[in-house]
């Protein structure tokens, strides 16, 4: 077996239906800033350390096949943010779990295209 060394994680690849659509939540309504777009149909946007790339779906794939979970300082005040810009969410913040004394907080919402998107912090 290689000795393999991750790093972390460089790229993120999540299928949407409508690419442009896509970019404007992602940039627009979870604050993710765009990096480039890439013909035909991709876009590329900056998520922390990793690159979220918005592409739609090849051969068997299908919209909807990844959860992301974005790490946030509040996930109170995000909620409220991204609330205000639009998100629909399907749960709303809610403890999850307690590691070494602190609250592990969860909310899920929709991205434009129906993937679920969790915010998470603690």
């Amino acid at each position: 077996m290689a000795d393999v060394k991750v790093n972390g994680l460089a790229q993120v690849a999540v299928t949407v239906e409508d690419v442009e659509r896509a970019k404007a939540w992602y940039r627009d309504v979870l604050g993710l800033d765009h990096l480039f777009d890439a013909p035909p149909g991709l876009s590329f946007l900056r998520a922390g350390s990793t690159r979220l790339m918005l592409s739609r779906p090849e051969g068997t794939e299908t919209v909807g096949n990844s959860i992301l979970y974005y790490g946030v300082a509040d996930v109170g005040a995000a909620y409220q943010a991204m609330r205000e810009a639009g998100a629909a969410f399907e749960e709303t913040p809610k403890v999850i779990a307690q590691v070494e004394g602190r609250d592990i907080r969860l909310a899920l919402c929709r991205d434009s295209e129906g993937n679920l998107v969790g915010l998470i912090s603690g």
